[in-house]
């Protein structure tokens, strides 16, 4: 192993009919104010919202809601929300819902605790985030894994550009976490999620530093998991042993157990953010409909790690070639989470050569930055990459 530092100090309360323990959970850490925020009115109809009120109102904790949250969570929406939970004066923020509510969550907590900074100077780079106030989770998606990781991610509406703020600040308090809570997700975000966990770990494994060993088993163990459990979720959303399964796998695959002593890469992240940032496209799909192209694009560079992938994961006979690897890897996405593997397959299509240039501009913040770790790219080989999809 290599050296590394490991901290993940959120309380996760596991196991059906968790949601019910929060006015419990809130009076433990005292507690007084909470802004409950959401996206959809999915959480009112389910009655999650109104369950979660009134534990609040037993405890007598005070609450604002605020909802509307979008999938890829947005600047301008976070700013309001700032300024409405200000005046609430919380002592806490709680995102009801997946990980786009979770990293507004944050963001909310952010601005309520810098109230002379915009949040978006924290994303952008031009201001170092030094205080944040506490943020928790009911969570009823299984996919980012933003309940327990260092993570969150806003698109400025103004002018298109995504970015990710990882920081310790970002740790959640406490992650209520019952896998019953997914059972009315749509299938194909339940694929979605499973591709986004999957990407969280292999964007890990894929190391320019390895000799790793017990977090490699672990990272093998987690995306054997989600390969056997997403397809049974896909045929049965209320089968509660894959939906428990995953919703685990989710939190592991982004609190930093699966990269412990390598570093990790991300650079099928920065990709898929550039899509959901023009098109609104959906996050897992976006990282599937890039990886491969990603993939053979750096595979030079350590073939053997694809080979190992290859048939420690994808169970490939000993021998195989890293293009088998990546070929198998596709196969799964297309065969078994009926995701896209290229653009064409996307419904937003092939790409203009002006579309190419914008993306791969901002992806290397015009030229000046490198992505990605297992090899570092600039803006010739990410304007390649994404030709390379563009079929």
């Amino acid at each position: 192993m290599n050296s590394f530092v490991y901290r993940v100090p959120t309380e996760v309360i596991f196991g059906k009919k968790t949601e019910e323990q929060i006015g419990d959970i809130l009076e433990k850490y005292g507690k007084k104010r909470a802004v409950l925020v959401y996206g959809s009115d999915r959480v009112k109809k389910s009655g999650l919202l109104g369950l979660i009120e009134s534990k609040l109102d037993d405890k007598g904790i005070a609450y604002l809601e605020i909802g509307g949250v979008q999938a890829n969570p947005i600047l301008s929406h976070a700013r309001k929300a700032v300024e409405a939970a200000k005046e609430f004066s919380p002592d806490i923020i709680i995102g009801v819902g997946g990980g786009s509510v979770l990293d507004e969550s944050k963001a909310i907590a952010h601005g309520v605790a810098n109230p002379d900074a915009d949040i978006w100077e924290f994303w952008s780079g031009e201001r170092k985030l030094e205080k944040t106030m506490d943020v928790a989770s009911v969570l009823t998606i299984a996919a980012a894994g933003s309940e327990t990781s260092n993570s969150a991610v806003l698109t400025n509406d103004t002018d298109g550009i995504k970015r990710g703020l990882g920081t310790e600040l970002n740790r959640p308090l406490f992650a209520i976490m019952d896998p019953e809570l997914t059972y009315s997700l749509p299938k194909y975000q339940i694929a979605c999620g499973a591709a986004d966990i999957m990407m969280h770990t292999m964007e890990r494994f894929f190391s320019p530093v390895q000799q790793n060993h017990m977090t490699d088993e672990i990272a093998v163990g987690l995306l054997k998991t989600v390969m056997k459990f997403a397809p049974v979720l896909l045929e049965d959303p209320e089968n509660y042993e894959a939906a428990s399964e995953i919703m685990w796998c989710g939190s592991l695959s982004h609190n930093g157990i699966t990269g412990l002593g390598g570093i990790n890469d991300f650079a099928t992240h920065k990709f898929g953010h550039e899509l959901s940032a023009k098109f609104g496209a959906t996050h897992g799909a976006s990282l599937t409909t890039m990886w491969g192209s990603w993939a053979r694009y750096v595979m030079a560079d350590d073939e053997a790690r694809f080979r190992e992938f290859g048939e420690r994961v994808m169970g490939l006979e000993p021998g195989c070639t890293a293009v088998e690897a990546i070929e198998a890897t596709e196969k799964y996405f297309s065969e078994k989470l009926h995701l896209p593997v290229k653009l064409s397959e996307t419904e937003y299509g092939i790409l203009s050569e002006e579309d190419i240039e914008e993306m791969s501009l901002k992806c290397s913040r015009n030229k000046t930055i490198t992505i990605g770790s297992f090899r570092k790219l600039g803006y010739d080989d990410i304007k390649t990459i994404f030709r390379m999809a563009n079929v």
